[in-house]
């Protein structure tokens, strides 16, 4: 278990310095907007710097911005998503301030493509181990489950607001650039880890009660088993189904890596859902206990 959550935050701190390479090396100087709060920051950090002549590093202000970000995420979203997050942000905004502010090329396409593509594996990696960069992750979780719409919804409107200052405030091809580099960035966030908001999983397993069990100590969500059978083997088992967010990915594949190595696990992408979805684990919780 050390070792797991070892590599998991191993791993959070790789995906910060390659957020921090993506804005150091390739995005700020190229006047070239990241997505979420690290293109929020470092807008900000230009506004001030060339209308008010206040130098604000992207860091610093990734790091202020996160802060009221965190305590609502601690108690609305969960303390060990929270943490990891607390964990990215911190050592993003170290290696902000320890980077130099570098321009590689004088290409902006350049620029905004391998930049998107840097930031785009730095934020997946953390993704596809369960972890968040914080910001707007985090935010979108909380809006989602008051507003009852899908979380992408809130990261689009975000970008979008960096977008049209990006444009209005300096050169209208900044936007268009920065549109490059979002859609690089979240093209590349598809490959790693889904972006999707619910995923449904079809766990074919000989272990279906233990698993049933470990999934609910971790994670409270509506299981179906139904009986299967191999065509090959004619060998009896289950299938397991059940629909998640993306969040709980890497907790389920841990769950099943643990119980039943064996099981061969079907994830596809769930456009939408009819019926009760619980979008709050702990209101499930205090429902099932009455």
């Amino acid at each position: 278990m050390f070792f797991i959550e070892a590599k998991r935050i191993a791993v959070v701190i790789f995906g910060s310095l390659l957020v921090a390479i993506s804005l150091n090396f390739f995005l700020i100087n190229a006047n070239v907007y990241a997505s979420g709060f690290s293109g929020a920051a470092q807008l900000v950090s230009s506004i001030l710097n060339d209308h008010f002549g206040i130098s604000v590093s992207t860091g610093i202000l990734l790091l202020l911005f996160n802060i009221p970000v965190f305590i609502l995420g601690w108690f609305k979203v969960g303390r060990g998503f929270t943490i990891y997050s607390i964990v990215s942000v911190l050592f993003a905004t170290l290696f902000l301030e320890l980077l130099p502010v570098l321009s590689l090329s004088d290409d902006i396409i350049l620029n905004a493509v391998f930049g998107g593509v840097i930031a785009g594996v730095g934020v997946g990696l953390s993704l596809k181990l369960g972890a968040s960069t914080g910001g707007m992750d985090i935010v979108a979780m909380v809006l989602s489950r008051l507003q009852d719409k899908p979380i992408g919804t809130y990261f689009l409107l975000l970008n979008g607001v960096i977008i049209v200052l990006a444009g209005f405030l300096y050169e209208p091809e900044n936007a268009l650039y920065t549109m490059i580099a979002l859609y690089v960035t979240t093209t590349v966030i598809d490959m790693i880890h889904t972006r999707h908001e619910k995923v449904t999983a079809m766990i074919i397993t000989r272990k279906a009660d233990e698993l049933q069990k470990a999934i609910h100590e971790k994670m409270v969500r509506g299981i179906t088993i139904l009986p299967a059978k191999g065509a090959y083997s004619k060998e009896n088992k289950n299938m397991m189904y059940l629909v998640i967010t993306r969040y709980e990915l890497y907790d389920l594949e841990k769950i099943i890596k643990e119980v039943d190595p064996q099981a061969f696990t079907n994830v596809v992408q769930t456009v939408g859902i009819f019926g009760f979805f619980r979008k709050d684990g702990e209101d499930m919780q205090k429902n099932t206990a009455k």
